[in-house]
């Protein structure tokens, strides 16, 4: 009997065939393995229970503190609980180095993200011929502007114009 997996479920088989051929040439490094398509199915299908088994631990863990949002650190208490302590050091090791290659990535990925927004925006804008909001208030304060200017050159003249009929 054949169990059929979900699309989403299944993991990427090239992935799995490279950390398996990786891992055998750590061990073994003067020997070629070849992984038979079989052997490489049991490895995938094997991980894909364990992350399962790993999942629901770490969801019952998570549910005993009363919250709704699983940290690493229900992952670290369920390898913990299904007797696979030996990675948690490890792991945590891992995620110490993965958090700090990207603690200076975040910040300027934000602010990347919000520059090509507003290129999207004022991009699409000029392509449906309309205004973004802050273009519209900048045109707004330039047309401000250009009045202000031309009531002030007015009062100039003016006030010009009744000097010149003072002084007649």
């Amino acid at each position: 009997m054949e169990k059929v997996v979900s699309e989403a479920e299944e993991l990427p088989k090239a992935i799995v065939r490279r950390v398996v051929k990786e891992k055998l040439s750590e061990c073994s490094p003067d020997y070629d393995f070849n992984v038979h398509k079989d052997a490489h199915l049991a490895f995938t299908e094997s991980a894909r229970i364990f992350i399962h088994y790993l999942s629901a631990t770490a969801n019952d863990i998570c549910k005993e503190s009363k919250r709704q949002t699983m940290n690493a650190e229900d992952v670290f208490k369920s390898l913990e609980e299904i007797e696979f302590s030996e990675f948690v050091k490890p792991l945590r090791a891992s995620l110490a180095e993965f958090r700090k290659k990207n603690a200076g990535k975040k910040g300027g990925a934000a602010k990347e993200n919000e520059v090509k927004k507003k290129r999207k925006i004022e991009y699409s804008s000029a392509k449906n011929g309309t205004k973004t909001k802050q273009k519209k208030e900048d045109n707004h304060k330039e047309e401000e502007q250009v009045e202000g200017e031309q009531e002030q050159d007015e009062e100039e003249d003016n006030e010009e114009e009744e000097e010149n009929h003072g002084s007649e």
